[in-house]
């Protein structure tokens, strides 16, 4: 059974490995989990399961595949044996369902009525008040009342029976999807590093005692710079336009961002870079920034980072005058090629979907400008994009 689950996990694109698979049956061998369904679900995420961004796929697949073990004849000893029913009335009944339990025949009397009934029944069941289904007020299955039920899988209709897998309490964390704050952060944090600097104000502990122990025993303190934030980061942001529906994603970037890194520098531009941005939208007539002197007054050492969706007409890139704002004298292709020749470390982020972009000819025009080095704005697509900054 379990090889078989094994093998749906893949079909979801969870990561597993036969070496996982074998941590798993070892943990089973030494009844790590047993005696409750949830618990071996929480044993197999465990064993299984190397990023949190995988669960909700998990959750998915368990659910789908122990929800399609139909025939429950096929799987009752493997999965709720006797002593795991009485482990879970024991684990989960309140004292009053006991005794109610008790004053109709007692735990024995309901575990060998379930297991006659399941000899008895030969197909699924749904309503009513004998067989093992779903609903009605029969002791045996779920979603209906009955005091002395057992609960055999899907979800509760009263809200007493035990927590199943089904809750999918990690759907947001998925490495698909759009993501928040938080997340960014913990991509955005790969990409930090340290260098010291400044005075020696901070006690080397480690150097300290090797050097009082070379020194016989004698004190000889050692003192090293404060370690800060050495990373440098440049940020472009795409505003107005059709990237209206990406505000809030983009200010959640941004919020990371600025908590993440110390030397943080953002500008704005729309739709394409052209020879000027701008740090206040309310004021962008009046205050503009000549891309010329960015690209003279910041070391090639900065990441640079720009975010917009791409989308726009072919010619507001590769021609003169194609700003829908102003008349350009130059193309804003020769200002992106400028930009990726200035900084080696340089990548675009893009809210569109991946699966939309060959689709839009401004978005391969700019991917292609960028060296390729153009991903989703997806939790995937971010760690990707860190991952080539911090090497």
């Amino acid at each position: 059974m379990l090889i078989n689950f094994f093998y749906s996990l893949k079909r979801a694109n969870v990561p597993v490995s036969i070496k996982e698979l074998l941590d798993l049956l070892s943990a089973m061998e030494k009844n790590i989990a047993f005696g409750s369904l949830d618990d071996f679900y929480l044993l197999a995420r465990t064993c299984l399961v190397k990023d949190e961004k995988f669960y909700d796929r998990f959750d998915r697949a368990f659910g789908a595949y122990f929800k399609n073990l139909e025939n429950i004849d096929g799987i009752i000893e493997a999965l709720i044996p006797e002593d795991w029913l009485r482990k879970e009335f024991e684990k989960h009944f309140t004292d009053e369902e006991k005794a109610k339990i008790e004053s109709l025949g007692g735990l024995e009397k309901l575990i060998e009525a379930f297991k006659k009934r399941l000899e008895e029944q030969k197909e699924r069941h749904q309503g009513g008040n004998k067989w093992i289904g779903t609903g009605g007020t029969s002791p045996f299955g779920h979603g209906g009342f009955n005091p002395e039920g057992i609960r055999v899988g899907g979800e509760g209709g009263q809200g007493s029976a035990v927590k199943v897998w089904e809750e999918r309490q990690f759907a947001d964390l998925d490495d698909s999807v759009q993501i928040g704050t938080r997340n960014i952060k913990v991509a955005l944090r790969r990409l930090r590093k340290f260098a010291r600097e400044g005075s020696a104000d901070q006690l080397d502990l480690d150097d300290t005692v090797r050097s009082t122990a070379r020194n016989a025993g004698l004190l000889d303190i050692k003192m090293v710079p404060e370690r800060h934030n050495a990373v440098k980061v440049l940020i472009f942001f795409d505003i107005g336009g059709s990237m209206d529906p990406y505000v809030r994603l983009c200010e959640e970037l941004f919020s990371a961002a600025k908590t993440e890194f110390k030397h943080l520098e953002y500008f704005y531009f729309h739709n394409c870079l052209y020879d000027y941005v701008w740090k206040d939208n309310q004021r962008r007539r009046d205050e503009q920034i000549s891309t010329y002197d960015l690209l003279h007054k910041y070391t090639s050492d900065y990441k640079v980072i720009f975010v917009g969706d791409a989308s726009m007409a072919p010619y507001e890139i590769n021609s003169p005058g194609g700003s829908v704002e102003y008349h350009n004298e130059e193309p804003g292709s020769a200002w992106m090629q400028r930009m990726s020749q200035t900084f080696d470390k340089l990548i675009w982020l893009n809210p569109v979907q991946e699966q939309y972009w060959d689709y839009t000819p401004s978005i391969l025009m700019l991917r292609e400008l960028v060296g390729g080095k153009m991903y989703p704005l997806t939790l995937a697509g971010l760690e990707k994009a860190i991952r080539l900054l911090a090497k």
